[in-house]
């Protein structure tokens, strides 16, 4: 059986590569599992169906059999533990690629998430500005710890690829583009391998020819406030 993810049809550009079913579909192309989708437009998520799924009313959620699932976190870990290809061979490494895990969505994602926050979802309110020096030195340190800690390996855990991996390299991608990795280039390089290995290429060429819905009626003026906004304070 096929198990079903959902996702959305449209999100704007620069979410585009980033929206966290990305995760999932990543972690199923890794243990070679088909999958098929249901795509939410813009608001359904919030609606009486979806929040079954999700009481949050966020993407992604995963279906097969009597299973449910939502937390991108919890479905990689699910898919890892029901199929070969995400874990090491030993049950000690096992755990240290759940620490890992966990270690990207607790400890790296905050940070990187505030910083969005920061630069893109209320970049046009008084206080956004001046909380982004800030922000960004605790991004800096976090990346600095993790650069110190992955130092000359291949993967986090040595040679083996693991779910950890998946994660942690997926929440670097969100500050790859902006130069925030600059610093750091083993965390460069340790992108690149994950972005260069097939599964994640065949997930993102699914991901991106997901978008085929239209911008929400607003958006574009949202969007225009903002960009005028971050002009004025140039």
């Amino acid at each position: 059986m096929k198990p079903i993810i959902t996702a959305f049809d449209w999100v704007p550009p620069f979410a585009q590569g980033q929206v966290r079913d990305l995760r999932v579909r990543w972690a199923l192309e890794e243990v070679g599992q088909d999958y098929d989708v249901l795509y939410l437009s813009q608001g359904e998520q919030k609606q009486g169906p979806h929040r079954g799924r999700q009481p949050f009313g966020q993407v992604p959620t995963y279906e097969v059999g009597g299973l449910t699932l939502f937390e991108s976190g919890a479905i990689v870990l699910h898919i890892a533990d029901s199929h070969d290809g995400l874990w090491p061979e030993t049950r000690d490494g096992r755990a240290r690629a759940i620490e890992w895990m966990f270690a990207a969505l607790n400890t790296l994602e905050p940070p990187i998430m505030d910083l969005s926050i920061v630069t893109i979802f209320e970049r046009g309110e008084p206080w956004s500005e001046p909380r982004r020096p800030a922000v960004e030195a605790r991004v800096h340190e976090r990346l600095a710890e993790l650069s110190e800690r992955l130092g000359t390996r291949e993967w986090l855990d040595g040679e083996v690829f693991t779910a950890g991996d998946l994660l942690t390299s997926s929440v670097l991608r969100i500050v790859a583009g902006d130069g925030m990795l600059d610093p750091y280039p083993n965390l460069v390089a340790y992108v690149a391998r994950g972005e260069a290995r097939p599964a994640f290429a065949r997930a993102l060429a699914d991901h991106m020819a997901g978008f085929t819905g239209t911008a929400p009626p607003g958006f574009q003026a949202w969007l225009d406030a903002q960009s005028q906004d971050a002009g004025e304070r140039a």
